[in-house]
């Protein structure tokens, strides 16, 4: 049952290369091809690398934004969902909700309420 959740509900909270262009085509209303090479830059790669699972692969490992799971293992020094969010938000210089309430609610920010 596990495994089927697992694969029902998405890759564990993390994202795609295809999913970051998304969010940078949603967020700053940018065109396929203008997402795609912004990612690309970002991440240090070629537009083509973004569908190279190999190539992805090693690219999330060298900037800590987690890698896709292919079988149920987790090691301690690869970053998890939220440790890869942050990464995520800085490499594409982009706010992301989830991380900024979190900064919010651990009082990372300034101004920040602490409960």
């Amino acid at each position: 049952m596990a495994s089927s959740h697992a694969l029902a509900s998405g890759m564990g909270g993390m994202r795609t290369a295809g999913d970051l262009v998304a969010r940078m085509q949603m967020t700053r209303g940018m065109r396929l091809p203008q997402a795609k090479q912004y990612v690309a830059e970002k991440l240090g790669c070629s537009v083509e690398d973004l569908s190279d699972t190999i190539a992805m692969h090693d690219i999330r490992r060298d900037l800590g934004l987690g890698r896709i799971q292919v079988q149920d293992l987790s090691y301690a020094d690869w970053p998890g969902a939220m440790e890869a969010k942050f990464h995520i938000a800085e490499v594409l210089d982009l706010p992301l909700n989830s991380v900024e309430r979190f900064k919010d609610h651990a009082g990372l920010t300034a101004g920040a309420a602490v409960l």
